[in-house]
């Protein structure tokens, strides 16, 4: 699926929260994508703003294009290996926040559905309990407004989507969610309201425990809402 009139913000270029030589960890605004597309027109990306600079860098994970947040890569092939496989043995602690369509029910809960790419409607994700794959969130409530939600998440797993299909499939999408929601549901709604707002992450050669953080924008819930 292409990505219809692609504008990566180019102000700031590259926002570094810390860097030394074997990690580097940058604050991804919305709109930019975390790696490079396949189109000509979609090679600006945050990997490549730092490979142009330290061109053995290597992505360690993604953030959705929508998505703003915090991400880490790698300085060289070997820190490149350990950050994975702490990704995939999931010793990372990540922390969401996402202001989500209505007022949620449950103050705190679990979401359980797995989930497997939408073929034909990629790179749409769904809920399938025959052949999707295992994918958990925790989430807690953190405010209620008038039309909206605010929420933090913890994803224990890491699935494509998965913090935009969970709350969608519990009837709560995440605000400005241009592939999940309603265009009527969108009016005034310039982003995806979705942030990834702390990564926490052993140094993979000091073995130092490092968390980083960045608040979320969401404080307010945005007025004249279609939803």
């Amino acid at each position: 699926m292409a990505i219809l009139n692609y504008q990566p913000p180019m102000v700031p270029f590259l926002d570094i929260l810390y860097q030394d030589e074997d990690v580097i960890v940058l604050a991804k605004p919305p709109g930019l994508l975390s790696v490079r597309g396949r189109a000509d027109n979609h090679q600006d990306s945050l990997q490549k703003r730092v490979c142009d600079v330290y061109p053995l860098a290597r992505i360690v994970h993604r953030l959705d294009m929508a998505t703003s947040g915090i991400i880490v890569m790698a300085m060289h092939k070997s820190a490149n290996q350990h950050l994975s496989a702490q990704f995939a043995a999931r010793k990372t602690q990540k922390r969401y926040f996402a202001r989500v369509i209505g007022k949620m029910r449950e103050m705190e809960g679990e979401i359980t559905a797995p989930l497997i790419v939408d073929w034909p409607n990629r790179p749409k994700q769904k809920v399938c309990y025959e052949s999707g794959k295992a994918s958990l969130t925790r989430y807690n409530v953190i405010s209620i407004g008038e039309k909206t939600s605010l929420v933090e998440l913890h994803p224990i797993t890491g699935r494509s989507h998965q913090l935009r299909v969970h709350l969608l499939s519990i009837g709560h999408p995440i605000l400005g969610d241009r592939l999940y929601t309603s265009q009527a549901s969108r009016e005034g709604v310039e982003r995806l309201w979705l942030h990834a707002a702390e990564l926490g992450f052993y140094h993979p050669v000091t073995e130092k425990w490092m968390q980083f953080k960045i608040p979320h924008p969401f404080i307010d819930e945005p007025s004249g809402l279609n939803c």
